[in-house]
This record gives C-alpha cells, sequence and structure tokens, in this order.
C-alpha cells in the first residue's frame, strides 16, 4: 500500500497519535490533509509547524472534493460523523490510526511497545533516546512532545520501532485495544490500573485488554513488567514469552532495580541494580519515584535489546523530557507555574511527589481540571482525596455537567469538585472548589505568594489557564 501513496487524511488528526503519523507522512513527502472540530497544543502547533493543513468541522467535501489515496480514522471518531460516513459509502480506502500505524510504519520493524495505565509517555520517550544513543537509530510514535526529537516521531533507519500502546479502544468499527495491533516483540508493561470508565467497566475488564496483550506475544518475545505493582504481576503470570521484572522495592522477582534514590536540583541519582548486583550509577534529569520507576523500565528495555548497561545509564542524564510533563511554562512574581498532564489520582499523587523533590521548603499550589470521560464521573471521587495529600493547597475546577460518552452505560453520577474541596479540608489541605479559568486566576493571584509553585494539571487545553496566570501575576 505505502508505494501506491500520494495523499493520506487524517479525519481527527488533533490527536497525538494521529498528528504524529500525519507529521512522519508528510516528513516522507506525502500530501497529508486532516480535519478536526478543535484543536489545541502542542498537537495544533506542530501541525501548523509541518505546514500540514487542517479544516475545522467534519464535513463530507473534505474527503469527496479531492479523494485521497487512504482515509485514517481516528478513534474519537462516532459512527454519524459525515466525514467518515462520506469516505466508506464512496468506497475510499480507510483505515484505523492503530491498522495505518502499523501498516505504513512499523510492520517489517523489530515493534518495541510501551502499554501500562501510566508513564507510556515518558517511558516511550526515554527508551528512545537511549537507543539513539547507544547507536540503534531507532524509529518513534509517541503520544507527546518528545523534546530529545523535537517532537513526536522519529523515523530512524534502524531496526526498532519504539511506539506508545494505549489501551483505549480502536475506532468505531473496531472495538478492539489499540496496542493490539502493533505486532509487539518486546513489550514494557508500566502499570495496570482501572481507567477510561467510558469503554471499560472495571479493573478485571482493563485486566483482560493487558492479558491479551501479553497472550499475543510471540514465544521469542521479551515482556518487560513493572513487578511492584500487583495488577502487573497478574497480568504477566501466563506470559507465553520471557518476562523480565523491574522495580524499587527490591522484590526478587524484579531483576532490574534501582537503590539508594537521592534527590537535588538536578535531578534524582541511584545506583541501577541487576539481580541485586550494583552494575551502574545513573542520574536521571527528573524527579519522584515514578519518574525514576519510567527510567528504570526503559534501562532494562534498552540493555534487553542488546544496549551497554554503563552506556546506557549514562544517556539518562541526557534525557530531554517530555512537554505537559512537570514542564516548567515560566515564573512571575516569584511563582513558579508547571504543567502537567495529570488526570488519574495515581498520576496527581506521583506528580505532587515529583514537585515535592523537586522544589523542597516550597509551598505547592495544585490546580486540577477533571476533564476526561473517567475523571468527570464520580468513579475516583474518594481517590482523589487521598491523591491531594501532597499540596499545600488545592484548586479544584467545577465539573459542568454536560453529557460524558460512555459505551459502559449511562453516565449518572459526576465527580463533586464542591465534594473534593470538602474532603481535603477536612484532611487540613486548603481546598476550594471555583467555575471557571478566570475564578482560578483571580483566586490564585490573591493567594499567591513568592516561591510558591503552582501546579496546573490537565490533559486539556485548560483555556489557556498557564499564560493566563503568568501574565496576570506579572501585571
Amino acid at each position: 500500500m505505502s508505494e501506491s501513496l500520494r495523499h493520506v487524511h487524517f479525519i481527527a488528526i488533533g490527536g497525538t497519535g494521529m498528528g504524529s503519523l500525519a507529521g512522519l507522512l508528510h516528513a516522507r513527502g506525502l500530501t497529508v490533509t486532516g480535519s478536526d472540530d478543535a484543536l489545541y497544543p502542542p498537537m495544533s502547533t506542530a501541525l501548523e509547524h509541518w505546514g500540514i493543513p487542517v479544516e475545522l468541522g467534519f464535513r463530507a467535501e473534505n474527503v469527496t472534493r479531492r479523494p485521497p489515496d487512504l482515509v485514517v480514522i481516528g478513534n474519537a471518531v462516532r459512527p454519524e460523523n459525515p466525514e467518515a460516513r462520506a469516505a466508506i459509502e464512496e468506497g475510499l480506502p480507510y483505515l484505523s490510526f492503530p491498522d495505518a500505524l502499523y501498516r505504513l510504519a512499523i510492520e517489517g520493524k523489530h515493534s518495541v511497545v510501551i502499554a501500562g495505565t501510566h508513564g507510556k509517555t515518558t517511558t516511550t520517550s526515554l527508551t528512545a533516546a537511549l537507543l539513539l544513543r547507544c547507536g540503534f537509530d531507532p524509529s518513534l510514535l509517541v503520544g507527546g512532545y518528545a523534546l530529545d526529537f523535537d517532537g513526536s516521531f522519529r523515523e530512524g533507519q534502524g531496526e526498532h520501532f519504539v511506539v506508545e500502546g494505549d489501551e483505549y479502544d480502536t475506532a468505531f468499527f473496531d472495538k478492539t485495544p489499540k496496542f493490539l495491533h502493533y505486532g509487539a516483540r518486546t513489550l514494557v508493561l508500566t502499570s495496570v490500573e482501572f481507567d477510561h470508565a467510558d469503554i471499560y467497566r472495571d479493573l478485571a475488564h482493563v485486566k483482560g485488554a493487558f492479558r491479551a496483550l501479553v497472550a499475543g506475544m510471540p514465544a521469542d518475545g521479551t515482556v518487560v513488567a513493572a513487578l511492584d505493582h500487583e495488577n502487573v504481576r497478574d497480568v504477566v503470570a501466563d506470559a507465553p514469552c520471557r518476562v523480565v521484572g523491574y522495580g524499587l522495592s527490591g522484590a526478587a522477582e524484579a531483576a532490574w532495580g534501582a537503590a539508594d534514590l537521592d534527590a537535588d536540583a538536578r535531578g534524582t541519582g541511584f545506583r541501577v541494580l541487576l539481580r541485586g548486583r550494583e552494575v551502574a550509577r545513573a542520574r536521571l534529569p527528573l524527579h519522584g519515584r515514578a519518574n525514576v520507576e519510567n527510567a528504570l523500565g526503559a534501562l532494562a528495555c534498552v540493555c534487553e535489546l542488546g544496549a551497554p548497561v554503563a552506556e546506557a545509564s549514562r544517556a539518562l542524564s541526557r534525557f530531554g523530557g517530555v512537554k505537559r510533563r512537570q514542564e516548567i511554562r515560566g515564573e512571575a512574581r516569584g511563582v513558579t507555574v508547571i504543567d502537567d498532564f495529570a488526570h488519574h489520582p495515581t498520576a496527581v499523587a506521583a506528580s505532587l511527589d515529583a514537585l515535592r523533590a523537586r522544589f523542597p521548603g516550597r509551598r505547592l499550589v495544585a490546580v486540577f481540571e477533571p476533564r476526561t470521560n473517567t475523571s468527570r464521573r464520580a468513579v475516583f471521587q474518594e481517590d482523589y482525596a487521598r491523591a491531594f495529600d501532597g499540596a499545600d493547597r488545592v484548586v479544584v475546577s467545577v465539573v459542568p455537567e454536560t453529557p460524558i460518552y460512555s459505551a459502559t452505560g449511562a453516565v449518572t453520577e459526576y465527580l463533586s469538585a464542591g465534594r473534593l474541596a470538602r474532603e481535603l479540608s477536612a484532611r487540613g489541605i486548603d481546598a476550594v472548589a471555583l467555575d471557571g479559568v478566570d475564578a482560578i486566576v483571580s483566586h490564585l493571584v490573591e493567594g499567591c505568594r513568592p516561591g510558591d509553585v503552582v501546579l496546573v494539571m490537565s490533559n486539556g487545553a485548560f483555556g489557556n489557564i498557564w499564560e493566563r496566570l503568568l501574565e496576570a501575576l506579572g501585571r
């Protein structure tokens, strides 16, 4: 197929995976077009930088006016989408995003899939960066903006393709998880928790998807698994191939470990252990136990692929990070504003832990926008109350009670920002629920003082709150 392609059109191009594949194909010299109902950074700016034209709004003429050789349909697209309907009814060739990625980029390579509820984007970026610095020249597609690669994709000449494997469903015409489509030969499994309540009923349902991923591994493949986590141990118990464990607990079943974590302003230093014996010392320019665990998973993966452990460990110190993962947006009036993608309770707690290590002794103000189909529901109401224990102050954005897409049944209970604020206050944390970005910015400007660190957590544009807060503080 790839030899005959000249023009590819992406429906819902603004998703990180969709936009990244669009960028990769554009870099090959193909004509790439796309459409979406809304765009926000970093993908909006990336698409503009690459010169990929994007139509705002879905219309049949976007595919019929100049029929492309292939239409790629994102998983955010619903069956009634006029563009998708027109493509199918007109008989245009079409693929889901995961199938297009495999057919056009991964097939024929050694597929290295990074999967898990948390840490996928950072671990994927780390894995590719370590392989590159150890001379492997990998290809990459990641659901974020990797600073080491100045973007979210890379087409290398080496045999490895490193891809972030998402457990979300593939398309309206294919409800299997996306990560089943990538032909994994090496799999890194970072974590397994309940998430995506719009498509998964409960934790058992989530585990079933990850078990299917593990069961599909070839006999000569390798699963690199975070064995500190009970759900991961459960999912890999019947793996048809070799399982290599990693973790920070020192458990005997984890071949790779880290000890003597030592955080300072530059990041986190630690000893790298292999079967209990020190094999290297490493320094990671990130903070928090979760990020050390991500680094350890990436290190174990690349060493299993043949990278020298000493060289790979040294390369950790040069990791550039990922945009929107504890990214400093700026400082004004002595207040540091940080942007983070955390939205699941476990990720919220991990981000706060990392910022505590990075800014010891400073007051930490957490601003949280429940935006995903899961976080807007009441499923994690109690978990969020515990997740913010690492913050000094918390501002929760009020959840709008607009319809939430769900394939698991009608949504009847929404997360209550007011109740969360009251529960946090009862735990001794200064907390408030506010409706709208203007109210949040005003509250922060009035209450912040020099030395504060404001951690804004959202997986969306959040009304460009970071820049608005910095501007208001500056005034």
